[in-house]
């Protein structure tokens, strides 16, 4: 029997608060739309910031207004924050992309970091009041054979790690020495539809969806099989950090995880029984990183404890909506 649609209506009531805007930064990637999709049930406004030069928002949400901001200008951002003291700030903007942050460091650290700093420097002088959730990564720890908590020992592997654990440190600074209520997640590898192919698991769904098209051969490319990976669908990571606004203790990290790891070799396997076709796997060398750390999970105890947080959708859902989201994009 066919897996249904995942949608946010049978879960998760619509709740009226205050009028002051919620500001999403980022909020036309992935995660942000994922995160809109949930907010916009609330009915309050939403501003939703996106970098000059990209793609327009291709989806109109009621309730949300869209607006070009370029983060690395100070500026920029100190004049977008003139006239609006957000309640809330959701800061999803960045660099993200762990693999090509080898060949593009110096971007990775000015969008991680710098413009993390523009935002905290700004509020901290026009609305300390505002509540930050800066979304940082699980890359800022050393490798473990065990399933990571937040007092684990940080290390990062890669210039995005790096990138992501100073962007860290300036929020939490920005914490404990300017009394902003900024929290901070260390989110782990997060799925689903609307998800870039650069990442594995949409990597591999886009291929198949082409192969079921007959626009490819059928041979999926593909890197190292045998990493481990603690997943977890983008819409209960949203739901994370919407939980972690309202409940999140300011100036602590938070693992945003499922606790489970899962073998990248077992996620295009369960893919390949949802697709329509047989399908011949091959090793491709240019998708080998320079390191491929063999486990990452988290344990999300303090998330679960601070806020009730657990995940909610199966990867085996997840895995059928994000093939399902590629093709219909196909036929579009």
């Amino acid at each position: 029997m066919p897996l249904r649609p995942f949608t946010f209506a049978a879960y998760y009531p619509e709740q009226k608060v205050s009028d002051r805007p919620v500001l999403v930064t980022g909020a036309a990637g992935f995660a942000g739309s994922h995160l809109l999709d949930l907010l916009i049930r609330d009915g309050r406004p939403i501003v939703g910031w996106y970098r000059p030069g990209s793609d327009e928002p291709r989806t109109a949400r009621d309730g949300v207004t869209w607006r070009a901001v370029e983060l690395l200008d100070g500026k920029a951002v100190q004049r977008a924050l003139a006239d609006m003291s957000p309640s809330a700030l959701y800061h999803l903007a960045g660099a993200a992309h762990q693999a090509s942050s080898w060949q593009e460091s110096d971007t990775a650290l000015a969008l991680n970091v710098r413009a993390t700093h523009h935002l905290l420097e700004v509020l901290r002088r026009r609305s300390p009041g505002t509540r930050v959730l800066v979304t940082g990564s699980a890359a800022v720890y050393r490798p473990a054979a065990v399933p990571l908590e937040e007092d684990a020992p940080l290390a990062p592997t890669s210039p995005y790690g790096l990138s992501k654990l100073a962007q860290e440190l300036l929020a939490l600074r920005a914490a404990h020495d300017d009394k902003l209520e900024v929290i901070v997640t260390r989110s782990f590898n997060h799925i689903g539809p609307g998800q870039s192919p650069q990442y594995f698991a949409s990597s591999f769904a886009l291929q198949l969806a082409r192969i079921e098209a007959g626009l490819e051969a059928p041979v999926i490319s593909v890197g190292n099989l045998e990493p481990q990976r603690d997943l977890t669908d983008v819409r209960d990571t949203v739901q994370a950090y919407k939980r972690l606004m309202a409940h999140g203790r300011p100036g602590t990290t938070y693992n945003v995880c499922s606790g489970h790891a899962y073998a990248i070799g077992d996620v295009l396997g369960e893919l390949r029984r949802h697709a329509t076709r047989e399908i011949e796997v091959r090793v491709d060398t240019t998708r080998l990183r320079p390191t491929d750390q063999a486990l990452l999970v988290g344990n999300p105890a303090r998330l679960t404890t601070d806020t009730g947080w657990r995940p909610e959708i199966p990867l085996s859902q997840t895995l059928a909506d994000l093939l399902a989201w590629h093709r219909a994009r196909l036929t579009q």
